[in-house]
């Protein structure tokens, strides 16, 4: 047997039909997992991006009106947060122009706003990580299952033979290891994605939740001075 016929090659076109659809399986997934890694990589940074020019402007001192319109008008290319600062202020306007007055109901309607448009953008974030995990942790198997059906393959051949040398058994070996291997070159960049963008997503996840509770809390310190001021 020359050195050719140990080329990768070689050892997936002569396996055994089993061993070639786990392969066909694992390039499918890795293609898959690879898309899914590239366009995760690209909303994140984008929201990271939108998210940071966001709090500059929103901690630049502009009023929460100013803010509003440039939040409506930017509705197509504005990040998650800016969206759920929009939704929260809409929700607020919606209430004040319905003539409620009372400082508990604005604020709570704000904010369920605001959740919900929370839970929306998380949805959106997290859309892909389950399929990342997924091929992680069952790509392994799937290339295992592949390379013990083509270990079990090759044996029922070799019981044919009378002489059996490392030459005879060497191709049928490596046949079944090659899948072992795609499994893991399938899992691992698929595990590393999960672990960065999960984390990703958790402090994004934390940065949403803290500036909700800091925009609450400014509308309730505006309500409150308004009513001071309507007081006297």
């Amino acid at each position: 047997m020359n050195t050719q016929d140990m080329s990768i090659t070689y050892l997936i076109l002569n396996a055994s039909w089993v061993v070639q659809v786990v392969m066909l399986i694992l390039v499918v997934g890795s293609i898959a997992s690879w898309a899914t890694i590239f366009k995760k990589s690209s909303l994140l940074k984008d929201a990271r991006k939108l998210n940071g020019e966001f709090e500059e402007d929103f901690w630049s001192g502009a009023s929460l009106n100013d803010l509003y319109t440039a939040a409506v008008q930017n509705a197509r290319t504005s990040g998650p947060l800016e969206r759920m600062f929009a939704n929260g202020m809409r929700e607020f306007h919606k209430l004040r122009e319905r003539q409620i007055h009372n400082a508990n109901t604005l604020l709570d309607g704000s904010r369920r706003a605001m959740m919900a448009s929370f839970n929306r953008e998380m949805d959106a974030l997290e859309n892909g990580l389950s399929f990342l995990g997924t091929v992680g942790s069952i790509s392994p198997y799937v290339g295992l299952f592949g390379t013990v059906w083509g270990i079990m393959h090759a044996f029922t051949g070799f019981a044919s033979m009378e002489q059996i040398s490392l030459a005879t058994v060497a191709p049928g070996i490596a046949e079944a290891l090659v899948a072992t291997a795609m499994g893991l070159f399938t899992a691992i960049p698929a595990v590393i994605a999960y672990n960065r963008f999960s984390r990703e997503v958790d402090r994004t996840a934390i940065r949403m939740e803290t500036f909700g509770d800091e925009f609450t809390n400014i509308l309730q310190r505006n309500l409150g001075a308004t009513q001071s001021a309507s007081g006297h």
